[in-house]
């Protein structure tokens, strides 16, 4: 039997409210998506061994440095890191030994790009993302380096 009530008044949805509300919630969880890739990406662990033992970052002190590294003064504001490497074994995972333009060698943050550098340096003791360099073990790619004081 049919009914002479118009669907909305039947209680029933339309087909158009139905594809509003399956919009809507599509919507809904996109941005709940969204927001807990930001955070994550933002507040996440990058995995990297040298991060998380603080290579590179900016330091006054070797109190300031984790692990048995030291505060390299001999950068502009400081680098932590490790002096005297002979091969990339000798570094945290995530850094390379590197034959510094000084004579001497160094534990820097291996990288892709510029921002991987700074995470834990202030604006004004930037390292660079910087192909120019030897690596000791003689292979190729980037490192953090640090302005010299």
């Amino acid at each position: 039997m049919r009914s002479w009530l118009s669907p909305i008044a039947r209680g029933c949805e339309t087909r158009d409210t139905w594809r509003m509300r399956s919009v809507r919630r599509v919507l809904a969880l996109s941005l709940v998506f969204a927001a807990s890739l930001t955070l994550t990406l933002a507040c996440g662990d990058s995995g990297v061994e040298a991060d998380e033992l603080g290579v590179g970052a900016e330091c006054s002190a070797a109190a300031d440095c984790l692990d048995g590294q030291t505060c390299l003064a001999q950068f502009k504001g400081g680098y932590c890191g490790i002096e005297d490497c002979t091969f990339d074994v000798d570094c945290p995972e995530g850094s390379a030994c590197v034959a510094h333009e000084d004579g001497s060698n160094y534990c820097f943050r291996i990288c892709t790009n510029k921002s991987e550098c700074n995470a834990n340096r202030g604006p004004d003791v930037e390292s660079n993302c910087s192909s120019n360099i030897t690596f000791t073990d003689g292979g190729g790619g980037k490192a953090c380096v640090p302005p010299s004081a």
